[in-house]
């Protein structure tokens, strides 16, 4: 339903969208997502909804997360935790990290690793944010 709410041509030669399981892999490092030609694999959270960390998250990240509702504490010196509810979860999932992924699909212009994260951050926030939030 979320893809279909797009306008038309950004699911132009998608193949398929993958919702991949929890690997031990996974679990050490904060992957929410990837493209890979015409497919986005969208990884889980563990099943708390509480995500750890034991370096700070940098500011953007911080703001990225808070405008979907999630939660930063900081327990214990050198921990963070980062916790969501299924409502702010499902929100940052269908209207940031599978829109991101989405943009990546979408971008045939840029090459480099730089320029191809701000225009998925770019695409992210004008069809997946802003486009929620109307």
């Amino acid at each position: 339903e979320r893809l279909d709410s797009l306008p038309g041509g950004f699911l132009r030669d998608l193949s398929v969208v993958q919702l991949s399981r929890m690997t031990r892999k996974k679990r050490s490092l904060p992957c929410y997502g990837m493209q890979w030609g015409t497919a986005l694999y969208l990884y889980p959270i563990d099943e708390s909804l509480v995500e750890h960390f034991y370096s700070p998250p940098s500011p953007a990240t911080v703001n990225e997360t808070r405008m979907y509702g999630g939660r930063w504490e900081e327990p214990a010196p050198g921990e963070w935790t980062l916790n969501w509810t299924e409502a702010t979860l499902r929100d940052y999932y269908l209207n940031n990290i599978l829109i991101h992924e989405l943009g990546h699909h979408n971008d045939q212009r840029n090459t480099n690793f730089e320029a191809r994260e701000r225009y998925a951050n770019w695409f992210a926030i004008e069809y997946g944010y802003r486009y929620s939030r109307r």
